[in-house]
Order: C-alpha cells, then structure tokens, then sequence
C-alpha cells in the first residue's frame, strides 16, 4: 500500500485529495501538513515547521502539495531530503523557484510537477497543439475563469496554454485585457475572470476571416484534479529521480 502525506491539507484541494486518498484501497493516508495543526480524516495535519518530524515519523512513499509558491518550495525541499516522491500541483513559481524545486527533485527522487491533474486539460492541451499548427495565421484570444479566492493570474493553466502557442505559432506579444484605443495586431489576448465559486473555465479563441474556432475545458467539481493527482500517485512510486509531467503519467506525446 502506497503512504501519502499532503500539504495544504486543509485547503479546498487538499481535503478532496485527501478524502479520495482515503477511500481508495491501495492508497493509506498517513498524514498532512498546513499552516495549522489538524484532522484529516483520521490521520494527523501538522504545522509546516513539524513536516520534517511527521515525514521522519510517517516515511511517506508520495508528498502531494497543493498550496501557494513559497511553501511549496520548501516542501518540496523537504519531502526530497527524506525520499519521498512528490506530485506537485501547485501553481505561481517564479523561474528562480522552479530552479530551486528542481536543485532539490534532480537525482534524488522521482516528481510529477504540472499546472493541471485534470485529464480532460492535458486532452485539451494536445488538441490545442494540433489547432495552432494547423492555424498560424488566425488570431488568438485565451481566456480563464477561476474563484475568487484564487490569487495567481493568469491561472498555471493559463501560462501552460501561452508556452503551448508560443511552441507552435512563435512568440508574440501577450496582450493581458484590452482598454483605450488600439488596433489589433498579432498580439494573443490573454483575459483572466475571478468569481464565485467558479472552479476553473479555459478556452482559446481561433479567429479568422468569416469563421471562429473555440476549444474550451470547464471543470464542474475539484475532484476532476485530485483524481488526476492521485492518478500520478501511484504512477510516481519507483520511478527514476527527476521531474516529470502529466504527459508522462498518461502516455501522451
């Protein structure tokens, strides 16, 4: 049975990943970590400061971290000093931390890191490669709605879809709303909508001469994620030190 810990226990992420950790039979949930001391299904949450003792305590095979940059950073750090491998669905790096996380994964233990768990998104990720290839001379409009409780923007799903474009149409101008006066030009217009309740909502506009194509992902429940986290869990375990990504866990190109 596969031993998982997952920090940002408490959160909205990591109190569904930890209920499907608990109810599946081949998972065990030992433990998690957040910025306060609790419960989580019977298994013991934590202070951040206390991860080190929990994991010496515990020996998880898996860390998932579903929390904000900077404490993610060091979770990483530290889930590597006790060889536990990591799947890691935090969002917001800066390029100095991803250096940092990466110092910490390379040659020391096995990390699934992506800006989505949702298999559905990593579907629309490949469909969006084909259409911009296949579409280099259409105009480009990407859009992103997530809940307002959500503080990175644009979304980590968001920047992935711009890294894609970018891949396969060359880099252009990324163009974050519009307001005044100005004709478009080869710009991709990125437009971010915080609301609600809204889980995450992602489409990319292809915009030519009298016709319009939109390639669109809406997730309904956070669940959609945490199957997929949990998915890289148990595909994770005995894998070769270094960082991979959810092409890899789903055997895509």
């Amino acid at each position: 049975m596969t031993k998982v810990v997952v920090c940002g226990a408490l959160g909205r992420m990591g109190s569904t990943i930890g209920r499907l950790v608990n109810e599946a039979p081949d998972l065990d949930l030992v433990g998690g970590v957040d910025v306060r001391a609790g419960d989580l299904f019977g298994a013991k949450v934590v202070e951040a400061a206390r991860m080190s003792a929990l994991l010496a305590e515990k020996k998880p095979d898996v860390v998932i971290d579903f929390t904000v940059a900077a404490a993610a950073v060091q979770n990483v750090k530290t889930a590597a000093q006790h060889g536990a491998a990591l799947v890691v669905g935090t969002t917001g790096f800066s390029p100095e931390q991803r250096v940092e996380m990466s110092k910490a994964i390379e040659g020391h233990v096995p990390a699934v890191i992506s800006s989505n768990y949702s298999i559905g998104v990593n579907i629309f990720w490949q469909l969006l490669k084909q259409a911009a290839r296949m579409l280099p001379g259409y105009d480009i409009e990407v859009l992103e709605a997530h809940h307002r409780y959500k503080k990175d923007a644009p979304s980590g799903t968001a920047k992935t879809i711009l890294q894609i474009l970018e891949e396969e149409v060359g880099q252009r101008e990324k163009l974050y709303g519009r307001e005044g006066m100005r004709e478009r030009g080869s710009e991709i217009g990125v437009h971010v909508i915080r609301g609600g309740d809204i889980v995450g909502d992602h489409a990319v506009i292809f915009a030519g001469n009298f016709e319009t194509i939109q390639l669109s992902h809406r997730a309904y429940d956070r669940s959609v994620f945490a199957q997929g986290a949990l998915m890289a869990t148990r595909w994770v375990v005995g894998k070769k030190p270094g960082i991979y990504g959810m092409n890899s866990v789903l055997g895509l190109a």
